[in-house]
């Protein structure tokens, strides 16, 4: 059951993340979702380096650190995805 709940909290992390960053992201449901996952953890990580928590105890960061975690994914993504190879 808990695994169910964070990826609903996955997915609407997700939804903020993409409605906050400007432009359009092109992706579906499971993609918004492990977005939202995903910053979870960088925001965790980010929390840890400026707390006392360990890197290791894979705790969250809460609604305000997930969603800087997913901008923060979104934007390298987007960084790393405008680039043409073949120019």
């Amino acid at each position: 059951m808990a695994i169910v709940l964070f990826l609903v909290f996955g997915l609407v992390v997700g939804f903020i993340a993409r409605a906050v960053m400007p432009g359009t992201q092109k992706m579906g449901l499971i993609a918004t979702m492990v977005l939202g996952v995903v910053g979870s953890f960088v925001g965790g990580f980010l929390v840890s380096l400026v707390t006392h928590n360990r890197v290791t105890d894979l705790n969250t960061a809460g609604i305000i650190g997930s969603v800087v975690g997913a901008l923060l994914l979104l934007l390298v993504m987007g960084k790393l995805g405008s680039r043409n190879v073949w120019a």
